[in-house]
């Protein structure tokens, strides 16, 4: 996780270095996403699975940290996005069908890297098609009374992903921005996918604040451990450019 971290601030501050060029842009985003997580985690094939299902309340409210931010570059035409999201979570619950109780834990990650063309552009509007990769880091535990039925996952795994963005511009202030992707395929998961929609509003040059919501699922089995979740929410965000 802290790797990760590492590798999207370094991608940032090389891409932050002289702008010659007038038609070259750096962004960059920190918000907030308020996750609301459903799935299951399996660490163990046979052993407990422990179920998330919590709205955004109870997220904070067992919530241990979290670090969100993306950033963009744009030269021409090309195109590179990079957003990185890192959350540490812990609950209790039941082992299904047995009542037994169970104290579980979830860290994961998720840094993706995507670069690509902008295959339309003008005065109302943008399209970008890109290609790119999703890596994830997910570490789980999960705890009984009964010896045998308590155990771990940890994984870290790497997805291809495909992706388009599209920003309509609604007049000189506000504007529209959607995206989506599809990856996994079996390289690393069995499939992964983002949707995300903001509002956004220029504050001054340079300078946006934006709102919209966030939906990223992920579904990753080894054939005994397993992985299988949702984090969707609202997000709040304010960008640079530069």
């Amino acid at each position: 996780m802290r790797l990760a971290r590492i590798v999207l601030l370094g991608l940032v501050c090389s891409l932050a270095r002289p702008a010659a060029a007038q038609d070259r842009v750096f962004q960059i985003t920190p918000y907030l996403w308020g996750i609301g997580v459903g799935g299951t985690v399996r660490p163990l094939a046979g052993g407990p699975s422990l179920k998330f299902k919590e709205g955004l309340s109870d997220i904070l409210k067992d919530l241990d940290s979290a670090f969100f931010l993306s950033g963009l570059f744009r030269q021409g035409r090309f195109v590179v996005l990079a957003d990185y999201s890192g959350s540490r979570s812990s609950r209790d619950g039941t082992v299904p069908g047995l009542g037994l109780p169970v104290t579980g834990r979830l860290e994961q990650s998720s840094l993706t890297l995507a670069a690509g063309w902008r295959a339309l552009s003008s005065e109302r509007a943008t399209v970008d098609y890109l290609v790119g990769l999703r890596h994830w880091d997910i570490e789980a535990r999960a705890r009984t009374p009964v010896p045998g039925l308590a155990g771990g996952l940890s994984v870290d795994f790497t997805d291809p992903i495909i992706a388009a963005r599209t920003n309509i511009r609604l007049n000189d202030r506000w504007s529209v921005i959607g995206y989506a992707d599809l990856g996994g395929f079996g390289a690393g998961s069995d499939w992964t996918a983002q949707l995300y929609a903001t509002v956004n509003l220029k504050l001054r040059d340079r300078l946006f604040v934006s709102a919209g919501y966030r939906h990223l699922t992920v579904d990753y089995d080894e054939g005994g451990p397993g992985f299988d979740a949702t984090f969707s929410g609202p997000i709040l965000g304010i960008s640079l450019q530069f």
